[in-house]
This record gives C-alpha cells, structure tokens and sequence, in this order.
C-alpha cells in the first residue's frame, strides 16, 4: 500500500510539473513565434525543470497542500519574460492574444490526450507497480491540464484570460472595457481569493468539474 501510495505522489509531481512548466515555455514559443527573444534569450525555453522552478508556486503551495492532506495539488511556475510591443510589432493584437492563450492551448491539448489514451486502457488489466504509474500519470495529466487549462482561461487578472480579453478590447477599440481591466489591475490577486476562499468557489470550479467530468472514461 506505501509503495501505491509513493507511486501515486511521484506521478501526481510529475503530471503537474509538466503542466506548469509546459504551460509557461510554451508562452515563450509563441512569443518567438512573433519575433520575440526574450525568453528564448534568458534560458526559459529549455524543458529543464530548474530554470522554471518558482519557490512559491512550484515547491511551497504544492508541499503545503500535500502535507495538509488536501484532495488536489495545485501550483505554477515562475513566469516566462515576454516583451509584448516586439509580439504586437510582427504579430499586431492577434499576435499578443495567442501568446496570452498559448499556455492554456497547451493545456487543453494535453488534457484532450490524455483522455484518448485513458478510453484504450483496460483498468482490469493494470498488473505492475510500472503500469499503475503509467495509468495514474495520464490520469494526474488530464485533471490538472484541464484545472489549469480552465482556471487560466478566467478574464480575472493577472490570469492569461484577463490579458487576451484586454488585448481583444483594445483591438476593437472597447475602451470602457479596457479602463476596467487598468482600473482592477491591482486587486486582481484579492478578487481570486475571494472567488477560491469563499462559498464562490463552487461556482467558480464547476466548469472544471464538469469538463473533467466530460473527458474521463
């Protein structure tokens, strides 16, 4: 039972890390895409895990939530520099929106095959510690690609969904929509507590459910 249970933590560290980390190199893919080198010139385009490596987001929230015997893991990596005018200069507003959603595209797609592979496993079947591993990686993949995919897509900043809606408002010329999103700028991270530390959260987390609840076998 100890060893299930090690088995299952290792692949829960290793699906979210490939969904925090995949998320933010692939902001900076899509950035230099547009002629963007930021990322690419600070390191932040490799797949080694350490350049990533956000103390908080990656090390501390995730072993908080572990230790206190929380149902999910949740985290984020350190954000990958991205220098926006040169993204709008080769790629106009279009361009600073995908790079905005590249991280959420990503997640979405990730979650998507997971879900392909999980309808071919026979769960019956499963006969080694390896398999089981293998099983619950993919499965650990969906639910956290989709938890991000979704909470990463709200219009709340600093989340990616607030930047491409700001970036679409500008592009058409809202700009009652963009003088709300300068105006909320900073309160952003108190309007997220509230919406994840208070009975809002079931509201807030129901199309995560329900996606997940939509993909799995």
């Amino acid at each position: 039972m100890e060893d299930k249970k090690t088995i299952e933590l290792i692949a829960t560290i290793l699906a979210l890390m490939v969904a925090i980390i995949g998320h933010e190199i692939m902001h900076g893919l899509m950035a230099y895409r547009y002629g963007d080198y930021t990322a690419k010139n600070a390191g932040r385009l490799s797949i080694n895990p350490l350049v990533h490596v956000d103390p908080i987001g990656t090390i501390l929230v995730p072993a908080i939530l572990y230790l206190s015997g929380a149902s999910f893991m949740f985290g984020w990596a350190k954000p990958v520099p991205i220098y926006v005018r040169e993204v709008m200069r080769n790629g106009g507003y279009k361009g600073a929106i995908n790079v905005s959603l590249a991280g959420i595209y990503y997640n979405f797609t990730l979650a998507l095959i997971a879900s392909t592979i999980l309808r071919y496993v026979n769960f019956e079947a499963i006969s080694s510690m390896f398999e089981l591993f293998l099983v619950y990686f993919v499965f650990q993949t969906l639910i956290y690609n989709v938890v991000l995919g979704i909470f990463n897509l709200y219009p709340i900043p600093p989340l990616d969904g607030s930047h491409a809606l700001s970036y679409f408002a500008s592009w058409n010329r809202w700009e009652g929509i963009v003088r709300f999103y300068n105006a909320i700028q900073r309160y952003g991270m108190v309007i997220l507590i509230l919406l994840i530390a208070t009975p809002l959260s079931s509201y807030f987390f129901a199309p995560i459910a329900s996606l997940i609840k939509i993909l799995l076998p």
